[in-house]
């Protein structure tokens, strides 16, 4: 009898179907929003910066043209000027609104401050020489909020993994070790999102900001060039003289001017 049943109960095991394993459940990807998200209102200060930094790249990287800065019309007309001996003109052209620019601000403010000297021209090459320093310490300034903002942006995603991480923590305090790892997801996500966020907007704003301060240096050094061939002008004319007696100096010998994009080099 009981090796019947036995058979019994192997024949029913045999029959009866297997469990099926139940599909697994999808998981919806993540949007960029999403991810913006989850960073909370640090993650939103950073998106903030993010903007911020690109508008002034954008204003920066347009402003640091060396057509702006030195257009070759402006060189031409200073050229002309001081070659003939009008420094009086060129400094009225130079303090022109519609003639603002950095070469015209240099040499303006050189031979305006020469003008106003007792030793006149003599110290020419000192008064544009601070000029210019004046003048790229300007355009600097105008970089430095790129540099903060690489130098802030990963601080305040080292902020959100501190403030995520006390989340987690405080998580573990108040169930007493016993945290299931949804109850911890959200409070690691916000530390990791933030530091993604940080290093996102920190990285290209640091590139920027070489790359402009190295486009300034560039600048700079071609207006040195330039503003060295310019004062020639005067010191070969005898600007000194001129400045007391008011005389106008005689023509320069000639002496090419740095050429600039698409310019051949010329005689002034």
């Amino acid at each position: 009898m009981s090796n019947a049943l036995a058979s019994l109960h192997a024949m029913l095991a045999q029959s009866t179907p297997s469990p099926v394993a139940a599909p697994p459940v999808p998981v919806a990807a993540k949007s960029l929003l999403d991810y913006i998200a989850g960073g909370g209102a640090i993650g939103y200060v950073i998106i903030a910066l993010s903007l911020l930094g690109l508008g002034l790249i954008i204003a920066q990287a347009i402003v640091l043209r060396r057509t702006s800065l030195i257009p070759d019309g402006h060189v031409e007309m200073l050229d002309q000027m001081l070659r003939s001996g009008r420094v009086g003109d060129a400094i009225t052209y130079c303090r022109a609104e519609e003639n603002a620019s950095f070469i015209t601000r240099v040499v303006g403010t050189g031979l305006d401050r020469c003008t106003r000297s007792s030793f006149g021209f003599l110290e020419l090459r000192t008064a544009l020489e601070e000029a210019g320093q004046r003048e790229v310490a300007r355009l600097h300034r105008g970089t430095d909020a790129i540099g903060l903002i690489a130098a802030i942006a990963p601080m305040l995603g080292l902020l959100g993994t501190v403030v995520g991480m006390v989340g987690a923590f405080e998580t573990i305090s108040v169930t007493e070790g016993t945290a299931r790892p949804g109850q911890l997801a959200g409070s690691i996500s916000v530390a990791l999102i933030t530091t993604v966020q940080g290093l996102i907007v920190a990285i290209p704003c640091t590139a920027a900001f070489t790359y402009l301060r190295g486009r300034i240096d560039g600048i700079a050094s071609q207006a040195g060039e330039i503003v060295d061939a310019l004062a020639s002008h005067i010191e070969r004319a005898g600007g000194a003289e001129a400045s007391r007696t008011g005389s106008r100096p005689a023509p320069a010998p000639a002496r090419p001017i740095p050429a600039g994009p698409g310019r051949e080099p010329r005689t002034a």
